[in-house]
Parts: C-alpha cells; sequence; structure tokens
C-alpha cells in the first residue's frame, strides 16, 4: 500500500489551525463535576482465572452520570506495596473480554484496569459488559460516532469519555494501587480516549496514544475512507444541513484541543499507511500537545500499528517512569 498522505517531513511540522471551543474547559468540567456527585467506587468482586500469579478483581465504577462501567483489576499476585497502574482504554467496538487475555502488565509488576466501553464490545474479541443506558435521541447512522451528535449534551463520546476520567478515579482508590503513579494508555478510539484524559485528569505520570483515533476530526472524516470517520461523512451525505451543528459538537471531544491542555509526559505512535486513522491526523495531535512527548513512527504499517513492537516500547518507556532503579 502506498503512503496515503503527507511526507514524513510535512507531517512533522503539520499544525493546522484549530480553534477550541471557548466553553471547552467549563463545559467539560461541569459534565465531570456532575459525574463526581456518585462514589466513584460501586461494587468489587474476586474473580477465580486458574491463574495463580494474577489476582483479578471484576470492579464496577461510577462512571457518566454515576452509571456502571464494568473493568478488570489485575495485578500480580501477593504484590507487596502500593503498585503502579496502567488505566487501559479499549479500540473502537470491542470490549473488556476476558481477563486472561491482558497479562502483559502484570506480569511486569503494574496493577492493570481494564475499562470497558459503554454499549460496545459486539464487533470484535470476546465481549463486553457495560450497556449505554442514554435515550436514542435524533436519528443516527449505524455505529457510535453519530449518536447524539447534534448537540455535546446528548453525544455519545461525552459520556465515554466522562468513564475514561472516572476509570482513572476509581483506579486511584483500588487495592493494591499506588494512587501517585498512574498511567493511561490505549489504541485507535483507546487512544484517543487516553489523550482525551492527559487533558482532563491531573497527576498522571504518562501516557501511551498510539494510532489515536479522534483527532483533527474533521481532516478525518475529509480523508479516511474507512470507518469509524465515514460514520460521519455517511450521516452528513443524508443530514446535509447538519454540517456545523455536527462538526462543532465534534470539537469538544477532539484529541487536538483536550491534548493542548495537558502536561502529561506521552508516547505516541503514528502508522504512516493507515486508512483509519490518517497520520497527519495523529501528528495535528502529537504537535499541538500540550506536555512532553516523542512519537513512533511505522512507515509500511496501517491502522495496526507498531503492535507488539509498540507493547516493547510502551513498556521500556512507563518502566523508566513508574520503577525507577
Amino acid at each position: 500500500m502506498p503512503l496515503v498522505d503527507m511526507p514524513l517531513d510535512q507531517l512533522q511540522h503539520y499544525r493546522p489551525p484549530l480553534a477550541p471551543p471557548s466553553d471547552l474547559v467549563s463545559r467539560w468540567q461541569h459534565t465531570i463535576d456532575d459525574a463526581r456527585r456518585h462514589p466513584v467506587l460501586v461494587d468489587l468482586r474476586d474473580v477465580h482465572t486458574d491463574l495463580p500469579r494474577v489476582e483479578v478483581t471484576d470492579v464496577t465504577f461510577a462512571g457518566f452520570d454515576g452509571q456502571p462501567v464494568r473493568a478488570w483489576w489485575v495485578r500480580p499476585a501477593e504484590a507487596k506495596g502500593g503498585l503502579p497502574v496502567i488505566v487501559e482504554y479499549l479500540g473502537y467496538g470491542g470490549g473488556r473480554g476476558l481477563p486472561h487475555e491482558r497479562l502483559l502488565w502484570a506480569s511486569a509488576g503494574f496493577a492493570h484496569l481494564v475499562v470497558d466501553s459503554r454499549g460496545q464490545g459486539s464487533a470484535w474479541g470476546s465481549g463486553g459488559d457495560t450497556p449505554d443506558p442514554a435515550p436514542a435521541g435524533d436519528p443516527a447512522y449505524p455505529g457510535f460516532m453519530t449518536r447524539g451528535v447534534l448537540t455535546f449534551d446528548t453525544f455519545y463520546y461525552r459520556r465515554l469519555i466522562t468513564d475514561a476520567v472516572r476509570a482513572v478515579e476509581a483506579a486511584r482508590l483500588l487495592p493494591g494501587a499506588d494512587p501517585n503513579r498512574v498511567a493511561v494508555l490505549g489504541a485507535s478510539q483507546g487512544g484517543g480516549l487516553a489523550l482525551a484524559v492527559t487533558g482532563l485528569v491531573g497527576g498522571l505520570i504518562g501516557a501511551v496514544i498510539d494510532v489515536p483515533f479522534l483527532c483533527h476530526i474533521r481532516r478525518g472524516v475529509e480523508t479516511s475512507d474507512s470507518e469509524p470517520y465515514q460514520e460521519i461523512a455517511r450521516y452528513l451525505s443524508v443530514h446535509r444541513d447538519h454540517v456545523d451543528r455536527v462538526f462543532e459538537t465534534l470539537s469538544y471531544v477532539d484529541g487536538v484541543h483536550l491534548g493542548a491542555m495537558s502536561t502529561t509526559p506521552a508516547l505516541f505512535s503514528v502508522a504512516l499507511q493507515d486508512t483509519v486513522c490518517p497520520p497527519s491526523t495523529v501528528f495535528a495531535a502529537y504537535n499541538a500537545y500540550g506536555g512532553p512527548a516523542r512519537i513512533e513512527v511505522y512507515p509500511f504499517n496501517g491502522h495496526e500499528g507498531g503492535q507488539a513492537h509498540q507493547s516493547r516500547a510502551a513498556l521500556a518507556w512507563l518502566k523508566r517512569l513508574a520503577l525507577p532503579e
């Protein structure tokens, strides 16, 4: 597959003139403060897995509007003292699956919170367990990108990003966690959520943001020929009079805007043949990012990105931050 976007030397300097909404901070603060009316930890249940070297807890925490969100809490068995924490968000359409599917971080000495995505979990993987109880609202194109997209208040990703913020707050209270050593991580949609969280949550030690979705969204819609960005394009091909309203809503969840508010150290990755999250959308977020950051570039990969190679790089990077010699 040929390169699908700008040459690398142009991408490295790509800074589109994007303007965040004037009330970006206040509307997110109101949303998160409203969620905080509810105690964050709802239920903890130990899970038997036939894996003697790890301990697993089925966690339910209060996300957007206090609604229950499920997660796996996986950590080394019989670990002493507070552990550094990885909060992981998932790719589009996937759910938290089964706890034995994600053992890397516990094997490396971290506690690991694998966060379900509300309403998702039926497109790939081993399933999810968190419904999205919000009303269906206005007509939408199949998928999640246009659910409630005519206003920020009703938009699906307002709920999902709030869940992601609350996941960090829950992780800091879980047994065995060191609340001062929490990092966030994800790829694709999960990378977009991790990026958003860095702008909305303080005190994180790091963020791994792989081939992130939800960045420079308008360019993604205009240049990607793949789902999920094409959900928006197809919706607007029918609802021709909604263009301005839709992109106004999307501006509140755009990682370019939210990441610019961050001070968290970050490790990004990008794939130059990615047609799902075009490289220019990733570099737009990386170049606008407010904290210290570096980026791993995979010239001949698509949306799979660096896969295990990137996991190895992320592990080494986060161990330096969280587990100094």
